[in-house]
């Protein structure tokens, strides 16, 4: 089988790039500073589907990320979950957490509606984000 982004997370989200394993995408809500991690795996439903070496390279990626993003946007809290209720793909969430942000200290899930990003926006966050990671392994789309 091959890899198959769940439709919910496709609409959700928008492609940035890839990681040696997993898809860098960003959940399109200019609210929240959100990037999603997938495994780019078929049927990863628990991190437990993962074999050591790709459980590892997983969080390795996400730490990476996480090293980039919570100085990138000064945030108070970088919260990084997997949850899966609603969306059974294996997939991390890692989102720059702000005290000022719409749903401080609340989870972010549930809280008023999504705020698309225009082009200039994700063009802007694209380019802030590239040249923070520019030490890491990502193949930029």
């Amino acid at each position: 089988m091959t890899f198959e982004l769940h439709p919910r997370l496709a609409a959700d989200s928008l492609h940035l790039g890839d990681l040696p394993l997993c898809q860098l995408r960003l959940m399109n809500d200019q609210r929240f500073y959100w990037l999603l991690l997938i495994p780019r795996l078929a049927d990863a439903i628990e991190v437990t589907d993962l074999n050591e070496q790709q459980y590892v390279q997983m969080w390795q990626e996400v730490r990476q990320l996480a090293e980039v993003i919570k100085p990138l946007t000064s945030a108070d809290k970088l919260n990084v979950a997997t949850l899966g209720n609603m969306v059974p793909q294996l997939h991390l969430h890692l989102i720059a957490r702000f005290k000022s942000d719409a749903a401080w200290p609340g989870p972010i899930w549930g809280v008023g509606s999504a705020e698309h990003y225009t082009d200039a926006d994700i063009s802007q966050l694209k380019s802030a984000l590239q040249q923070a990671c520019d030490h890491l392994p990502i193949h930029w789309v």
